[in-house]
């Protein structure tokens, strides 16, 4: 079974992330990006990735209608890596994480991922791969939507 990059996305009026009682990353208006790298990942995969979380249109226009992106917007992006979106709970009490990648190939994905999105001109802020964080957000709508890059 092939599995790709997973995102859930959430449209934030804040977020930030906290380590070890210090805020690392926090942005106002935007999208939270919790994002999962599987070991079946790639460039391509990647690229199509930061595309569609840029560019989609889940932002309200003047009317009321989701129709502008976080480019359009100017909002931020707060980056954190998540490898429990990989949790497949099929058999057992026990979540299996064995689709997600390794941290040594995750890691470099998820700093190109905030590379290219930064390359776009979006404002982005980071967790702290492999730390315990605490992340708190307010989110806007609510809106959160699950995207799956093997769906493309």
């Amino acid at each position: 079974m092939l599995v790709d990059m997973r995102v859930c996305l959430q449209r934030v009026s804040q977020a930030k992330v906290v380590v070890a009682e210090e805020t690392i990353g926090q942005i106002g208006a935007g999208l939270l990006v919790l994002l999962g790298v599987s070991a079946d990942d790639d460039e391509d995969n990647l690229a199509w990735m930061v595309g569609k979380v840029t560019n989609l249109r889940i932002f309200e226009d003047d009317d009321g209608k989701m129709n502008r992106s976080l480019i359009d917007t100017g909002g931020a992006m707060l980056v954190v890596s998540q490898f429990t979106l990989y949790g497949n709970c099929r058999k057992g009490r026990r979540p299996s994480f064995v689709s997600a990648a390794p941290p040594e190939m995750a890691e470099p994905m998820i700093e190109r991922f905030v590379e290219l999105a930064r390359g776009q001109g979006v404002e982005v802020e980071t967790g702290r791969f492999r730390a315990d964080m605490q992340v708190t957000l307010t989110n806007d709508g609510p809106v959160t939507i699950w995207i799956d890059s093997a769906e493309r």
